[in-house]
């Protein structure tokens, strides 16, 4: 077998580096690199830390039926695996690998890439984002895992990607939503849409009960949210009294802007009161500065 030499592509390449490869190897239509080797398809195996762990048998099959009548078209990205040379790791390009052996091919096509063991997890990650099928809240799991691990804003990760900034701020957002209400918009009876209605809400699992027994729209759901579930608009006694529409509709849009949760205390009948912004990072803070700077 035709052996390929390495080589170094230096530390410190940055997320639109690692790009470079992932986007061409995730277009449909984009044009076909050139593989550095053809190799035995028995010598390569799938990156064991890969986040993906479920294939749809349908899609594969299909996937399956595609190469054996035209072959591989894009080249799976790999590396030496650390723990023996004559073995080949996946970086990007499962799929098409469990496809490949579907369709009972010998050998397929790869590109041959030095990535370390942090470079694959990040390329995994972003391969993940990349999936068509991928619901809402694992897609914003996956935004706030290349931020919290790698330290990447989401101003570099609207650039890489090819994502709006408010596209990611507006999915983060999602996190910050009870976990009931976050299991119903997995399961696809809440869209995002519903849900950002919902974010910041202090009935939130209230709310999101009422809209998918009464088929709400995503409108019909931000009126609700302004008014808040009838149940809950009675004062406890002794308990906190409940925010009025008002103050819980400006909550939401500012926590909105912000892509931070922001808390309003205005005591009725005063004048002032206490505008809290919770961070979850030093990045979110220099994002919040930048903004108070008016950068």
């Amino acid at each position: 077998m035709a052996r390929a030499t390495k080589k170094s592509r230096g530390l410190g390449r940055g997320l639109s580096a690692l790009m470079s490869d992932v986007a061409a190897d995730e277009a449909p239509d984009a044009a076909p690199k050139r593989p550095d080797l053809i190799v035995p398809i028995e010598q390569v195996q799938p990156n064991p830390d890969q986040p993906r762990r479920t294939f749809a048998e349908d899609a594969l099959q299909e996937l399956a039926s595609s190469i054996a009548e035209k072959g591989i078209i894009q080249p799976l990205i790999v590396r030496q695996s650390p723990a023996d040379s004559d073995i080949f790791e996946i970086v990007a390009g499962e799929r098409r690998w469990r496809a490949a052996q579907i369709a009972k091919l010998h050998e397929i096509p790869v590109l041959l890439r030095d990535y370390d063991d942090t470079e694959v997890l990040e390329i995994a990650i972003i391969e993940n984002i990349q999936r068509a099928d991928l619901n809402p809240v694992d897609e914003a799991a996956g935004y706030k895992q290349l931020m919290d691990r790698f330290g990447h804003t989401q101003d570099k990760l609207s650039a890489a990607l090819g994502k709006s900034r408010s596209h990611i701020a507006n999915l983060l957002r999602l996190l910050n939503l009870p976990k009931e209400v976050q299991t119903y918009l997995v399961s696809g009876q809440l869209t995002a849409g519903h849900a950002r209605a919902l974010v910041g809400h202090d009935y939130a699992v209230s709310l999101a009960r009422e809209v998918i027994q009464r088929g709400l729209s995503v409108r019909e759901t931000e009126k609700l949210a302004k008014k808040g579930p009838a149940i809950k608009k009675r004062a406890v006694p002794g308990g906190p009294v409940p925010k009025d529409a008002d103050t819980v509709q400006i909550e939401n849009e500012l926590s909105a802007a912000l892509g931070m949760k922001v808390t309003i205390d205005h005591p009725a009948g005063s004048d002032g009161g206490k505008l809290v912004i919770a961070y979850k990072s030093l990045e979110q803070l220099d994002d919040l500065m930048r903004v108070l700077a008016g950068g």
